[in-house]
């Protein structure tokens, strides 16, 4: 590996590495191949996270395009009301929450790129198969089916990252694989809105059309992936082609070493890690971790409704079906400049709890103002006002996860806590799908004062998680040791 003059000296001539949050505990060291890690780093940063984030955005695909399939007539065809299709989405997230822990277990044992394609092109298939869907019952399993073959994929594709990446570059590369959800919130009602279009065409509904040429897509994806995706920075080459980007054997060395200088327990990388049922419960038991859960169950239950009805509310405010999905994507479009303006916040100051918490009183307040003013104006200005919500509706999340991740020890516990993180948000999502309901419409006055609630309740428990942190290390600095005499750990507030 090529060596350079001590860092002090470089890290004055390259100011982008230094600014990105690369290893600054090589000043100390005195030589670093900063250019080296820069491009190694920037081919991280264009094969592996753009394949996950595409994943992801399929994903998020798959899972909401039912909002669009609403407004194309898919709940009259097949016979069922909202309360079915609630209960369909209910049945989708029990199965990934059920499911997260041992599939992201099961990742740690196949590795990313045989477990992740794989996934992929599972629920590709069964978004596919719904354009046969005839009844309440086969809408109920083909959700439950979903949401078996999605578990995992969120916590999985963040703890990948996670073996990748420095922490202080960590929260905006999860901003951006969240792009990937959040942008299909954005991008599926434009879609659909082209996709509905082919009503009747070849004897299909619309909203069959959406299902079949997005699950499809889907599939392709994973066939993308299978080719495509790099494992670790120990085992870096595609499952089944040498990879369009490839590393050398110095940018190996240099992806490994630099992540155990940053963090000594990342050194196995994410394939071969045993995940122990002693460590799981160990992770779960760790009770100054639980009002991160509890924050995140809180506030990003409200999701559920906004992304399953957005669509709908904007048929109900007076536009067609393809003008109110085309409206409804705007929301969700700003959506991604809040995200990653909270991701760079976090990482240029390392304020996590108080990025998280800036977040969520942002949103709150959006939610307040709308249910303020929404029954007393008129038709553009509720669609104003929805888009504010959509808009900071999920800045906080990426945040958070973040947050969880730079206080975990061992690649074990991350992994674990990521799951449990993504369960609490999957289980919000869960509870949220009954915010909105027919009786409440047009302006959802009940609904947007549940999520009030639930915003606020998640502010409260991020604000304890934050003091839980504060007053541990200032303990720990006034000598405070584990009984077992361990080593004491040091959060990130």
């Amino acid at each position: 590996m090529a060596q350079t003059q001590p860092s002090s000296s470089v890290y004055d001539t390259k100011t982008e590495a230094k600014s990105d949050g690369v290893l600054s505990s090589s000043e100390q060291e005195g030589e670093w191949d900063v250019v080296g890690e820069v491009r190694a780093r920037r081919k991280v940063d264009s094969s592996v996270l753009p394949l996950l984030f595409l994943g992801l955005l399929v994903f998020q695909l798959d899972r909401m395009n039912i909002a669009s399939a609403l407004t194309g007539g898919f709940a009259k065809d097949i016979k069922v009301d909202l309360d079915t299709i609630n209960l369909g989405n209910q049945l989708l997230f029990m199965a990934i929450v059920i499911f997260e822990i041992p599939c992201n277990m099961a990742l740690q044992k196949i590795g990313p790129r045989k477990w992740i394609a794989g996934q992929v092109f599972a629920f590709g298939i069964v978004a596919s198969l719904q354009i046969f869907i005839k009844g309440r019952t086969g809408f109920l399993i083909s959700r439950l089916v979903l949401g078996f073959c999605e578990s995992g994929y969120i916590p999985g594709a963040i703890y990948t990252l996670s073996t990748w990446y420095a922490k202080r570059e960590l929260a905006k590369r999860v901003a951006i694989l969240f792009f990937g959800m959040f942008g299909a919130n954005a991008l599926s009602p434009l879609i659909a809105s082209g996709i509905l279009k082919l009503h009747d065409k070849g004897g299909l509904s619309g909203w069959q059309w959406i299902f079949l040429l997005e699950g499809v897509f889907t599939v392709l994806v994973a066939f993308v992936l299978i080719f495509f995706l790099p494992g670790s920075p120990d085992q870096p080459k595609p499952l089944l082609s040498l990879g369009i980007i490839r590393f050398s054997e110095a940018e190996q060395e240099i992806l490994q070493q630099r992540l155990e200088k940053d963090d000594k327990e990342k050194r196995p990388g994410t394939q071969g890690l045993h995940i122990s049922p002693a460590l799981v419960w160990k992770t779960v038991c760790h009770w100054r971790r639980w009002p991160h859960f509890v924050s995140t169950f809180a506030v990003f239950s409200n999701w559920a409704a906004l992304t399953t009805y957005t669509p709908s509310i904007m048929v109900s405010l007076g536009w067609q079906p393809v003008p109110a999905n085309a409206l409804a994507a705007v929301g969700g479009a700003l959506s991604l400049v809040v995200v990653f303006t909270f991701a760079y916040i976090s990482d240029k100051t390392n304020r996590r709890g108080g990025t998280v918490i800036a977040a969520q009183c942002c949103y709150l307040t959006a939610l307040v103002i709308a249910r303020q003013v929404h029954p007393h104006v008129g038709q553009w200005s509720r669609w104003t006002l929805w888009t504010l919500v959509n808009s900071f509706a999920v800045g906080y999340h990426p945040v958070h996860n973040t947050w969880v991740q730079v206080n975990c020890r061992t690649p074990g516990e991350r992994s674990v806590s990521i799951a449990m993180w993504v369960m609490s948000a999957i289980s919000g999502l869960m509870v949220g799908t009954q915010y909105y309901r027919a009786s409440d419409r047009p302006f959802y006055y009940n609904g947007l004062r549940t999520q009030i609630l639930m915003v606020t309740v998640g502010i409260v428990f991020a604000a304890l998680q934050l003091v839980i942190y504060v007053v541990h290390n200032r303990r720990v600095a006034e000598g405070k040791r584990p009984k077992d005499g361990s080593e004491p750990q040091i959060y990130v507030p």
